[in-house]
């Protein structure tokens, strides 16, 4: 065994934590290989080890993220056009919030400080799809082919659906009070140790916004793993019926979770053999299209744009779903 394939083991999959909780199953006269035993092994590691990885990355991330506050973005964005535009705005989405609705308050500032529409969407498309913990939350479960794939799709939805956004000059469909929200600059000097307390306080906000979601989704997760058949879940979404993606699409859509609480639900889902794009469509759907998220974007764009962002960024999502059913074999 190599150096890496042992940290990846051992620091994001924790064999360690695994063996662990199993050992403690066991010792109070549960068999892990039961449904019940399996189902309370399934829940405990998963939420210790989702937990423990979304502080630590939280942590490391924020903390870099304390270097590029919303006005700092805006000036970086700021008089650059064209698809360099949407590809810069989709990669400075990758170290934003986690959730959707905490995006828009940003994609509002952005917009009223006059960047292009495409852009801005671009970043909004890519803030709740795509950040750094996903991509090592992703490959703890999953592995590292799968997680770069997955940011690598995340991103091209967010850069495509931004540019054609742009292209179609929508412009006029933006509530009018958005473009005249103050635009303020903030300081941004900051010691290391009010740096470090912004990171300290990141952790604390966003493990207290999504504790919820991460219990339910290991629970669907712990419920999928080891009570519902395979069989079951192959009639429904197995890899050769062709509705599995517009239904795991549809599915997600009306959920409001982050990354962190759907990928339980998605390693259970490909433990029973749906398939990768199956999975990536249902996961992008729940963090790119909840509807919550889209609740509160009409309050600042009009029907027809809001339709328009709806419809790119589901093309995109089932494209992604179709294609990834096609090749699955390059990654599992």
């Amino acid at each position: 065994m190599n150096v890496f394939t042992w940290m990846n083991d051992q620091l994001l999959r924790m064999q360690w934590l695994s063996d662990l909780v199993t050992a403690g199953v066991q010792a109070v006269g549960l068999d892990p290989a039961s449904r019940i035993g399996g189902s309370v092994q399934f829940f405990v590691y998963d939420v210790i080890k989702i937990f423990i990885l979304l502080s630590v990355l939280i942590f490391f991330i924020s903390y870099v993220q304390s270097y590029f506050p919303p006005e700092r973005t805006r000036r970086i964005l700021g008089g650059r056009s064209g698809i360099g535009a949407n590809i810069l705005g989709a990669l400075l989405g990758t170290i934003t919030p986690f959730c959707s609705c905490s995006s828009i308050p940003l994609f509002i500032g952005f917009t009223a400080a006059g960047l292009p529409l495409g852009v801005t969407f671009s970043f909004l498309i890519s803030s709740p799809l795509v950040d750094m913990a996903s991509v090592i939350l992703l490959a703890s479960i999953f592995s590292w082919p799968i997680a770069l794939a997955y940011v690598g799709v995340g991103l091209m939805v967010a850069i495509i659906g931004g540019t054609i956004i742009g292209k179609l000059g929508m412009e006029n469909q933006v509530a009018g009070f958005v473009r005249n929200v103050p635009v303020t600059d903030a300081d941004e000097t900051l010691t290391r140790a009010e740096r470090v307390a912004f990171a300290r306080d990141q952790v604390l906000e966003i493990v207290h916004k999504v504790w919820l979601y991460v219990l339910i989704g290991v629970g669907i997760g712990a419920a999928i793993h080891n009570w519902v058949p395979a069989e079951t879940i192959s009639a429904l979404l197995g890899q050769d019926k062709w509705w599995a993606v517009p239904v795991a699409t549809l599915v997600g859509i009306p959920m409001y979770a982050d990354i962190f609480g759907t990928l339980p639900i998605a390693e259970a889902l490909v433990g029973k053999g749906v398939g990768l794009g199956t999975v990536l469509a249902f996961m992008m759907a729940v963090t790119a299209l909840s509807l919550p998220a889209l609740i509160m974007l009409k309050r600042v764009v009009k029907l027809p744009l809001l339709a328009t962002f709806t419809g790119v960024v589901t093309v995109g999502i089932l494209t992604i779903g179709f294609t990834f059913n096609a090749i699955t074999h390059w990654f599992i």
